[in-house]
């Protein structure tokens, strides 16, 4: 709640255009071409620049905002228009506003960003399960209800919805009167479905949908299915030995009925593609290149768009600046065509300060994390807080954060986000202070190594920390621990 005061108040300190500014900041690459083509709808006067090699390329102009007495009011008298200056729109000779445009010779080359991106054709998971309703024979009343059930399952392929929420929602929604039991009836078909496992109301039945499909003649199967039906709290605690002993199994037995059941899927609906969501896959920002050991950083083109004035806008200012008549409404409509050429400038100007602060950010943070960018070794990232950052560009550390949470790096280690480069100091026995994550990467790389069958408790992992030289407490282990999702020692155990 004080973070949300802490913001409004920021935000009324900032004008307008700044918030628009800090708003666009904050867009993904992958997200900018639908935020350029929404500002082209609303201002007619802002356009694509033309093909590339057709025009020098010119710097930018620098101009004001209209004043206040610019404005058009709509029941000014027509003295108000007398003075209108577009000596800087119409100048002969001075293409500046028709070609004042967003493009840099240090971009790739447009044609390259402008080719043919091949869309990816995808079946969601609903449409899946909604195709095998072809495959039952089923009346129309029944299929509607089959609808409705195959419409209430979750994207993990879960039926978490009572049986009874659903007969009230089919009657007061649908008009449709049906039963718990013929519902009941109708999920058991859909349970049979493709993929195995779907339309369960909990893991355990998700499991043993999917252990029934499979051959109960193997003992191996048949031992998964007892453990699940009759032993899955225990199962799930990992309290093996109570399992063997309860179902006589030997040690070979129990280690080849867990194997069957780790096979299984525990979100049947997870390896469908959720269609049109942006987060479906990430789209770099920038990319890292190690050119014999000399990091070379480049933005994503798709920042550089190459936006200019419209070129009938400026004409229309030039006609009536050679008329010799210019009645109130000839000046308003040119009060108009500046307000919408200025509001273009903005625009333009905004993604370039878009991109400055792109390549500020990344280059301070290429710089700050080298080593890491040259080998890819978790260990060697320094400590890095938005602070380090925000002195080094002279930024805000507002737009800092902003930068770091919704932007990646591609890296040839992997694409990563930028805040995974940032973290908290620790101290070693020497009095260095080493970043955070290099500690959880040391403390990754213990339990990854450790014996299964007897692995590292929290104590023992912070005992082998110390050693390393970490001053490191064993609350903080379990805290670090938490943060990289392993769970405890119990629960990492196998046979």
């Amino acid at each position: 709640m004080l973070k949300q005061t802490q913001q409004q108040k920021l935000l009324q300190k900032l004008s307008p255009q700044q918030i628009q500014l800090m708003k666009l900041l904050q867009v993904p690459t992958v997200n900018l071409e639908e935020r350029i083509k929404e500002e082209l709808e609303e201002n007619p006067a802002l356009e694509y620049g033309e093909e590339a090699g057709e025009d020098e390329f010119k710097e930018q102009e620098e101009y004001e905002t209209p004043s206040e007495e610019d404005e058009f009011e709509p029941d000014g008298s027509e003295n108000e228009y007398d003075n209108i200056d577009i000596s800087e729109y119409v100048s002969e000779g001075d293409d500046d506003v028709a070609d004042y445009k967003l493009r840099d010779d240090n971009y790739p080359d447009p044609d390259e960003s402008n080719k043919t991106i091949p869309i990816r054709v995808e079946t969601s998971f609903h449409e899946h399960l909604l195709s095998q309703l072809g495959m039952l024979e089923l009346d129309e009343h029944q299929n509607a209800i089959a609808e409705h059930i195959i419409g209430s399952i979750d994207d993990d392929g879960y039926l978490r919805r009572e049986i009874s929420s659903m007969v009230d929602d089919l009657s007061f929604s649908q008009n449709i009167d049906t039963t718990e039991e013929e519902i009941a009836s109708l999920i058991k078909k859909i349970q049979d479905f493709d993929p195995a496992g779907v339309c369960a109301t909990d893991l355990k039945e998700c499991l043993l949908l999917q252990l029934k499909r499979k051959s109960q003649e193997d003992p191996g199967v048949h031992n998964a299915y007892q453990i699940l039906e009759n032993y899955f709290d225990e199962f799930t605690k990992k309290h093996y030995e109570k399992i063997q002993k309860a179902l006589s199994l030997t040690d070979e037995g129990l280690k080849e009925a867990i194997t069957q059941i780790i096979r299984l899927t525990p979100k049947p609906g997870g390896n469908f593609a959720t269609l049109n969501k942006a987060e479906s896959y990430v789209l770099p920002d920038f990319f890292i290149l190690n050119n014999a050991g000399k990091l070379e950083l480049t933005l994503n083109s798709r920042n550089a768009p190459d936006l200019r004035i419209s070129g009938g806008y400026r004409e229309m200012l030039k006609e009536y600046d050679r008329g010799d008549k210019k009645d109130k409404r000839q000046k308003e409509a040119v009060l108009f065509i500046k307000q919408k050429i200025d509001a273009a400038k903005w625009f333009i100007d905004a993604i370039k300060q878009r991109q400055h602060t792109l390549l500020s950010t990344m280059e301070s943070i290429m710089d700050y994390q080298r080593e890491f960018f040259l080998t890819g070794d978790e260990t060697t990232m320094k400590p890095m807080i938005l602070k380090d950052i925000a002195d080094r560009t002279q930024l805000d550390i507002s737009t800092v954060s902003r930068v770091a949470n919704s932007k990646y790096v591609q890296t040839e280690f992997g694409t990563f986000k930028l805040k995974f480069f940032f973290s908290e100091s620790l101290s070693t026995d020497s009095g260095e202070e080493v970043s955070t994550r290099e500690v959880k990467k040391i403390l990754s790389d213990l339990i990854e190594a450790e014996n299964k069958r007897k692995p590292l408790s929290d104590e023992n992992l912070t005992k082998m920390l110390q050693d390393k030289g970490y001053n490191i407490a064993r609350r903080t282990v379990a805290k670090y621990r938490e943060q990289l999702n392993i769970p405890v020692a119990r629960l990492r155990k196998e046979l």
